[in-house]
């Protein structure tokens, strides 16, 4: 299975309102040295909705460069626009993405007939896997498991990135579409519950600036070492929340000053924490010895 364990939902690095692209390559190989088993660039922590295309393409494009196949890159290709993925989609392929991250058009609020024809449209321009990215929180939509299971008779259509946190949802998945369908978690608090439920890894974002213990977790899991994940989860817990105290990624922007990794700017109409967010953050990092 090419996608499973620790990969990092990447932040966008911004000095003076422009993409700090060394930041960003800074990061990556932050992350590799760390042992994140995968990188995904301009995805929501990403900030993707602020970024311009020609942003979001060179964002993929330094990515994969940067990783130079030392991980795989999952690059976020979505858009409420079918046309706009499409292009993404064909972007990213291009460009030598091994996979892509494909979110459920928001705003429009598509029926599920919708989502077959979306995801149909963009199978027809891949040729490379995609995987789903339900997140009905940001997106307003849920993807019924029927319709994941329509779409994963495709052979592009691969897996999942869930963050519904419905931990019931793994097993469901693995009954009616079969155990070889990648199910990763998009949700940081609940992954080692979604692991021992049939998941396969998870898309994180507190692995911007915990990658080491993060993929540490994944690789306890993966050899049956039940203890040594669940102690890693239970240190990292503070600061999964403290992570989600304010809309994503400002929380996380702010943990990646404290520890030197890139400057707290975040694009409007994202803004600096409150002060009182930044204390609550301050102290997950010192918990989880970070800082």
């Amino acid at each position: 299975m090419i996608f499973h364990s620790s990969y990092t939902a990447l932040l966008t690095p911004f000095k003076d309102k422009k993409v700090d692209y060394d930041g960003y390559r800074k990061l990556i190989d932050f992350q590799i040295e760390n042992g994140t088993h995968g990188l995904v660039p301009v995805g929501t922590t990403g900030e993707s909705p602020t970024l311009s295309h020609d942003e979001h393409k060179k964002l993929v494009e330094v990515c994969i460069e940067q990783s130079n196949g030392r991980v795989p890159v999952i690059a976020g290709a979505g858009s409420n626009s079918t046309a706009e993925a499409v292009d993404f989609v064909k972007h990213a392929c291009d460009a030598g993405a091994d996979g892509l991250l494909v979110v459920t058009p928001y705003y429009n609020k598509p029926t599920q007939s919708g989502l077959l024809a979306h995801y149909n449209e963009l199978i027809k321009n891949s040729n490379k896997p995609i995987i789903i990215y339900d997140i009905p929180g940001r997106s307003v939509i849920k993807m019924s498991d029927e319709t994941m299971a329509e779409l994963a008779k495709n052979d592009l259509i691969v897996g999942v990135k869930d963050a519904t946190a419905d931990l019931a949802r793994p097993t469901r998945l693995q009954n009616i579409i079969g155990d070889d369908f990648i199910q990763l978690s998009g949700e940081d608090g609940t992954a080692l519950a979604y692991l021992a439920a049939g998941g396969h890894g998870c898309i994180s974002v507190t692995a911007n600036i915990a990658p080491n213990l993060l993929s540490r977790m994944h690789n306890a899991w993966k050899q049956g070492d039940i203890t040594t994940a669940q102690e890693i989860n239970k240190k990292l817990m503070p600061l999964h929340d403290a992570l989600f105290c304010e809309t994503s990624p400002g929380p996380l922007k702010y943990a990646a000053s404290l520890m030197g990794i890139c400057s707290s700017e975040a694009r409007l109409p994202i803004v600096d924490i409150e002060d009182s967010s930044k204390v609550n953050v301050k102290n997950a990092l010192k918990k989880a010895a970070l800082i």
